[in-house]
């Protein structure tokens, strides 16, 4: 029984080592194609292997990352590579983006009607604003300042029309937390109603694929571009990003690695990324991994 046992290990080994990157099975799959009951073949595995299956596919995730960056990928295509979110899922699976005319964002809102509400969240407050077409704004409430927020979110469209109605935005409230908490629906994606020059757009695009736990730097972003030249302009387009969280800024970071730049103060960017690492101990990060 003892070899038999022994053997099946090997084979579930063999198994987790195959799979593509981000498609890693769950214990309970795992478990039942091999014919166990999740806690007993958990434990199996942990006796004969010395560590959970969890944490094998947290090492070959590691593993494949530093590959990637040992191979030269820059490190965002690494994180893209490797699937590395908190169910190997990335935030632009449950998104669509509606990017706006440049004439719309030379107008600055003209013309817009915009419905806005305060929400409470693991993070702070938060105030989102929503047009017909979808979320446009997500910003934190700072020092218990709403106003903060609000003036933010106006000088970004001075001449939109402002209504404040929590109803109109509790749904997407929900969605964005369910998102960053990697629950998002497939079923059911969060519309964005995004306003920025063709170069902005591309930068959030590329935020959106950055997986939950990582962080990489303005000039890993400006490479995934093919823009070597732009890290500077890509820190002003992260820096101008018009909703936080979701669109995740937070998780670009200076390249000595100093976590700092972030609208909403720098110690609540080290809270997000603190909350997000915490299940995912092996972040892609070229100063660790790199080696």
């Amino acid at each position: 029984m003892g070899e038999f046992q022994h053997d099946i290990i090997a084979a579930a080994i063999d198994y987790l080592a195959a799979q593509p990157a981000g498609s890693m099975p769950d214990l309970d799959a795992l478990a039942a194609r091999f014919g166990y009951e999740p806690t007993h073949f958990q434990k199996l595995f942990k006796e004969r292997v010395g560590i959970s299956p969890k944490r094998m596919v947290q090492y070959l995730q590691y593993k494949r990352a530093r590959d990637f960056l040992l191979e030269g990928y820059p490190t965002l295509e690494a994180a893209y590579q490797t699937g590395l979110s908190g169910n190997g899922r990335l935030h632009d699976l449950f998104v669509t983006v509606e990017s706006a005319t440049p004439g719309m964002v030379q107008r600055r809102g003209e013309g817009m009607k915009i419905s806005c509400g305060y929400h409470s969240s693991p993070l702070g407050d938060i105030l989102i604003g929503k047009t017909d077409v979808g979320v446009c704004w997500l910003g934190f409430v700072v020092d218990e300042d709403r106003s903060i927020p609000f003036k933010e979110m106006q000088r970004h469209w001075p001449k939109a029309q402002y209504m404040e109605d929590i109803s109109a935005t509790q749904h997407a409230a929900d969605q964005i937390l369910r998102i960053w908490q990697g629950k998002g629906d497939l079923a059911h994606k969060l519309k964005l109603d995004l306003h920025g020059t063709n170069f902005q757009i591309q930068v959030w695009r590329a935020l959106l694929k950055i997986p939950t736990g990582a962080t990489v730097s303005y000039q890993d972003v400006a490479d995934a571009l093919e823009a070597p030249t732009a890290s500077r302009a890509v820190g002003t387009a992260v820096g101008y990003n018009p909703i936080s969280l979701l669109i995740p800024c937070h998780r670009v970071i200076q390249k000595s690695g100093i976590v700092e730049n972030y609208m909403w103060g720098s110690a609540r960017k080290k809270i997000i990324l603190g909350l997000e690492a915490e299940n995912i101990p092996h972040r892609i990060e070229s100063s660790r991994l790199a080696v």
